[in-house]
């Protein structure tokens, strides 16, 4: 069992401020501590029932591994209802496969969680494993995106950059999600090929795209509001549309 001393150590972990002080992030529940067993990702830390232990004896050797009941484990979880298992893991995560078709997706100051993890999880769906985001988008490693991404950041290459620097110097068509950008379904299509690669920029839930990062779009794009009466589309919602199009161009 673990000690008091030692879950009092782990608990501070729930504060945001020591997982970034200590490059590490958390990761809850059955399914979420598969995913990141699987991808043999650099585990630190394995607390977790007697049932969950007895299910999987083959841990990686150099994680510290304790037996904790559902109190102990209550005082280590973000969750409402913890799930038999918390692993704290280290930020560098092994390499993700390489982008199918060359698309690239990057994001502009997005700041809802469980919009970008459904994001990551949509692009490792449609085969999207490079996400660039801009340094003013909420972190992947907050822990509402990482359950929310059901694993997929464990498939996902996720990097924070300049992104007005990247996008001008990427030499890529720039797709970008604007109001006034011409109809996603319009004759000709605005779309670029995708044979050489391309970047597709989503903006702001509220703001959309800032100006530096509208400077770089080479491909105004919009959905069209077929309705004509809701005010907004949802990012994670908008990304996965102008994914399966682009994707189309192949």
């Amino acid at each position: 069992m673990i000690s008091k001393n030692k879950l009092k150590e782990l608990a501070v972990y729930k504060q945001q401020k020591h997982c970034e002080s200590d490059a590490v992030f958390i990761v809850e529940g059955v399914k979420m501590c598969g995913e990141a067993l699987a991808a043999k990702a650099p585990i630190r830390v394995v607390c977790a029932t007697n049932l969950w232990l007895s299910q999987h004896p083959e841990l990686p050797k150099n994680a510290e591994v304790y037996e904790v009941d559902e109190l102990a484990l209550s005082r280590l979880s973000h969750m409402p209802t913890p799930n038999e298992v918390w692993m704290l893991l280290d930020r560098q995560l092994p390499p993700a496969a390489q982008s199918i078709h060359g698309l690239t997706l990057a994001l502009d100051h997005l700041q809802d969680p469980g919009n970008l993890g459904t994001i990551i999880r949509t692009a490792d769906w449609f085969g999207v494993h490079r996400i660039v985001c801009s340094n003013g988008t909420v972190s992947c490693f907050n822990p509402k995106v990482v359950q929310s991404t059901m694993g997929s950041l464990f498939r996902t290459e996720v990097l924070y950059a300049d992104l007005p620097a990247y996008l001008s110097s990427c030499g890529l068509p720039v797709v970008g999600a604007l109001l006034d950008g011409q109809n996603l379904w319009g004759s000709p299509s605005p779309l670029p090929p995708l044979a050489g690669g391309a970047v597709l920029v989503v903006g702001n839930e509220g703001r959309g795209l800032t100006p530096q990062v509208r400077s770089c779009v080479t491909h105004p794009v919009t959905i069209p509001n077929i309705g004509g009466t809701a005010e907004s589309l949802n990012a994670a919602v908008a990304c996965a549309i102008l994914m399966a199009q682009m994707l189309q161009k192949t």
